[in-house]
């Protein structure tokens, strides 16, 4: 992969209020760290296994870059190349803390779906073959 994806995903614990809100919490990591951690498509069952190996349900925020960008969000490829698969996503300064245009929400979150496994599963095993999380560019 050479382009970025049109799409990153945000991993959350629970299901995400109906309607969306403008702006979602931030988690306790996002808001230590000063950054919104993000995956894209082929890393959330990766990203998953590290943070949230200890739960059987996770819901996925399908999040459009694009709108991101438009907002003011900027995204940091983890080594400047998106195949990586993380991302980190600042306000408009880039700095860390600087929440202005960085925010998930209405707007930005266009999808969202629960991902399940069984106590043996792995959540590479659970969501694979799911055509959900894409990679699209």
């Amino acid at each position: 992969m050479s382009a970025f994806p049109k799409y990153v995903y945000k991993i959350v614990p629970e299901a995400p209020p109906s309607p969306l809100p403008s702006t979602l919490a931030l988690s306790a990591l996002d808001s230590k760290d000063g950054f919104i951690h993000l995956s894209i498509g082929s890393q959330v069952p990766i990203t998953a296994g590290l943070f949230f190996n200890d739960v059987s349900s996770v819901w996925v925020l399908r999040v459009d870059r694009d709108a991101l960008e438009r907002e003011g969000g900027v995204l940091k490829w983890l080594e400047d190349r998106p195949e990586t698969g993380c991302v980190h996503l600042y306000g408009r300064s880039s700095e860390a803390h600087d929440w202005d245009g960085a925010r998930l929400g209405q707007g930005n979150v266009v999808e969202s779906i629960e991902l399940k496994r069984t106590e043996s599963q792995t959540w590479a095993e659970a969501s694979g073959g799911d055509t959900w999380l894409v990679n699209e560019v």
